[in-house]
C-alpha cells in the first residue's frame, strides 16, 4: 500500500515529463497544421496559375477569331476556299480528340466508355448537330461583308438568347428573371453598339448583316443544345469519343461542301490555293477554340467566359483600329458595356437548384 501511495506522489510530483509530452504533442499538431496549410498554399497558387492561363487563352482565342478572319480577306475578297479551311478545321479538331484518347488508352486502358466502336443507334444522331454547325460555320466567313470584326464579336452575343430560350423549350430548364430581363439588355447592347448617328442609316450593319447574326445564333444555338442532350443522353461516355464522331461527321459535310461549292477552283487551282500564313492561324484559333472552352468547364468556372467575353470586345474592337481603320463610336463603346453587364448577369442569374 505505501508503494503504491509512493508511487502515485511520484507521478503527481514530476509535472516535467508530463510537459514535456504535451510539448511534443503541439509540436507535432502545428508541424501537420503548417504542412497542411502549405499544401493547401501551393493548391490555391496552383489552380489560380492554371484559371488564369485558361482565361488567358480564351480571351486571346476570342478575340483574334474575328480578326483572323477578316484578316485573311485580300481587297474584300477570300482567296482561298472557306470550304477547305472549314475541312481542315475539323480535321484538326478529330485529330486532337484522337490525341487526347491515345493519351487515356495509354494512361487507362481501352474501356467500354472510351472506346472508339460503338453502335449505329449512338453514332446517328451526331449528323444533325455537325449539319448545323456546318452552315453556321459558313455563314461566319460571309457575314463579313456587312459587318466589321467588331460589330461581328459583339453580335455574335445574340447567341446566349438563341440557346437560353431553346434551353427552355427543349431541355425545359426554367430560366431565372435575372436571366430574361438580361436577354432583354443583350439585344438592347447589341442594337446600341450598331447606332450610326452620323448617317441616313440607324444602324451600322444592314439588315442582310442582322439577319445572318440571328441565323448563326439560331443555329449554334440549337446545336449547342442539341449536342448536350447527346452527351447527357450517355453521361458515361468519354467526351473525347463523342467529340471525335462529331467531327468525323463535320469532315463529311464539309467535303460534300467542297464537291458542291468549290470543286472546280479546288481541281484546277489546288486544294490549297490561296493559303497564307494567316489562314493556317486562323485555321488553328478555330479549332483550339472549342477544346479553350472545354478547358474552362474543367478548370475554372462560367465567370471567366464572361470574362473572357467582354474583355474580347474591346482587344478586337483596339486591334481593328490599328489593321483595319476601325473607329470605335461612343455608342459602341456604350453598347459594349451594356453587353458586358448583360453577359455577367445572365451568368450569376442561373436558377439555384
Amino acid at each position: 500500500m505505501d508503494y503504491r501511495k509512493v508511487k502515485d506522489q511520484d507521478k503527481e510530483e514530476d509535472p516535467v515529463s508530463d510537459d514535456i509530452e504535451t510539448l511534443r504533442g503541439k509540436d507535432h499538431s502545428a508541424v501537420v497544421n503548417n504542412v497542411t496549410t502549405l499544401a493547401g498554399i501551393s493548391s490555391n497558387k496552383s489552380q489560380w496559375k492554371r484559371k488564369s492561363v485558361v482565361t488567358l487563352a480564351l480571351t486571346v482565342l476570342t478575340s483574334s477569331q474575328a480578326i483572323l478572319i477578316n484578316w485573311s480577306k485580300r481587297a474584300g475578297k477570300y482567296e482561298y476556299s472557306v470550304t477547305t479551311a472549314n475541312f481542315l478545321v475539323e480535321t484538326l479538331k478529330c485529330a486532337l480528340s484522337l490525341a487526347a484518347l491515345a493519351r487515356i488508352w495509354k494512361n487507362e486502358g481501352v474501356t467500354e466508355d472510351n472506346r472508339l466502336t460503338t453502335t449505329l443507334d449512338e453514332v446517328i444522331v451526331y449528323p444533325i448537330p455537325a449539319f448545323l454547325y456546318l452552315i453556321k460555320n459558313l455563314l461566319q466567313y460571309y457575314i463579313f461583308a456587312y459587318v466589321d470584326a467588331p460589330g461581328y464579336q459583339i453580335l455574335k452575343n445574340l447567341n446566349i438568347i438563341s440557346t437560353g430560350v431553346l434551353y427552355r423549350m427543349i431541355l425545359k430548364k426554367r430560366l431565372s428573371e435575372i436571366q430574361w430581363a438580361a436577354f432583354i439588355l443583350l439585344f438592347a447592347g447589341c442594337t446600341t453598339a450598331q447606332l450610326k448617328s452620323n448617317s441616313d442609316q440607324v444602324l451600322e450593319t444592314p439588315i442582310q448583316g442582322w439577319v445572318m447574326a440571328i441565323v448563326m445564333a439560331l443555329l449554334s444555338g440549337f446545336a449547342g443544345v442539341y449536342t448536350e442532350a447527346i452527351i447527357k443522353k450517355r453521361p458515361q461516355r468519354n467526351i473525347n469519343v463523342q467529340n471525335f464522331w462529331l467531327y468525323v461527321f463535320g469532315m463529311a459535310f464539309n467535303a460534300v461542301a467542297i464537291l458542291i461549292q468549290d470543286f472546280d477552283p479546288v481541281m484546277n487551282k489546288g486544294f490549297f490555293h490561296g493559303y497564307s500564313f494567316i489562314i493556317v492561324l486562323m485555321i488553328v484559333n478555330h479549332a483550339l477554340s472549342g477544346i479553350a472552352v472545354s478547358m474552362v468547364m474543367k478548370y475554372a468556372d462560367n465567370i471567366v467566359k464572361v470574362y473572357a467575353t467582354s474583355v474580347a470586345m474591346l482587344l478586337t474592337a483596339v486591334v481593328s483600329v490599328f489593321l483595319f481603320q476601325f473607329h470605335p463610336t461612343l455608342s459602341f463603346f456604350l453598347g459594349s458595356i451594356v453587353v458586358s453587364v448583360a453577359v455577367y448577369l445572365h451568368s450569376v442569374g442561373k436558377v439555384q437548384r
